[in-house]
């Protein structure tokens, strides 16, 4: 396996296409990538209560940390995490992506790589953070020992993930013909539980401004005869119920 380090992308600028390479694990979004506008206001409508965070937090702190964002994306969350964290990277493979990930917070590295192939030293940050990227199991140990390889000893991987059990976003999921390729819940937690992981369920929502980013929003995730019926049984609606789970792998103390 491949180890790199910062100084192997010291000249990667924001939209410098040369320094992005392929990687073998990198499946494009079918959402921020296709749109991170719209994805941009999901993101304003995730959790506005902070309960999923305040759980990452309790399982993993990073205040005064080093902190991977591990698919970062467009980079919504690294504001916040950088007013906590000593130190924070994010790592995102879609080149389209990691402009917008790089001009948001000037303060935070960028750079290109994905779950397999981490550009960090061995035993480099503290924690890392994966949402909705890259951890469906079965069939994701490769992009487990990589994060394991750049943790500190007793550093943490958090994970967030969808409840496909409970809420309403999880009836939605359950009628989607594309949710299957995520995995079904039961394998899913048989996969972390195999690898000693802590296992937190979330009960909150999102909540949305205006009726039409919230239905444009369920139509990106969505097919239409899945969210047609939905919206027209929940007129007016601003938002729904969300679960998430959570799952925290430690890596070992020397």
């Amino acid at each position: 396996m491949t180890v790199f380090s910062f100084s192997a992308y010291e000249g990667f600028q924001p939209g410098h296409r040369s320094a992005v390479r392929d990687f073998s694990d990198f499946a494009r979004s079918p959402n921020q990538a296709q749109d991170p506008e719209l994805y941009e206001l999901e993101n304003q409508a995730f959790d506005r209560s902070g309960l999923v965070l305040a759980a990452m937090r309790e399982l993993a702190p990073w205040a005064g940390q080093t902190l991977l964002d591990l698919g970062c994306g467009s980079g919504y969350w690294l504001p916040g995490y950088a007013a906590e964290a000593a130190v924070v990277i994010g790592v995102e493979p879609d080149p389209t992506l990691l402009p917008l990930a790089a001009d948001r917070c000037p303060e935070v590295r960028v750079l290109p790589g994905s779950a397999e192939h981490i550009p960090l030293a061995d035993a480099s940050v503290d924690v890392v953070h994966a949402r909705f990227a890259y951890f469906f199991p079965p069939g994701c140990d490769a992009g487990l020992a990589e994060v394991m390889r750049v943790l500190r000893p007793g550093g943490a991987l958090v994970v967030v993930d969808n409840d496909q059990r409970h809420g309403q976003f999880a009836d939605l999921l359950a009628a989607s013909p594309w949710a299957a390729a995520l995995g079904r819940a039961d394998a899913t937690d048989a996969w972390w539980e195999a690898h000693a992981a802590r296992r937190v369920e979330v009960m909150s929502r999102w909540q949305f401004d205006r009726r039409g980013d919230f239905e444009a929003v369920l139509r990106m995730e969505f097919p239409d005869e899945v969210v047609t019926p939905w919206l027209s049984g929940h007129p007016d609606v601003l938002g729904l119920s969300y679960g998430y789970v959570l799952f925290a792998v430690r890596a070992r103390e020397v």
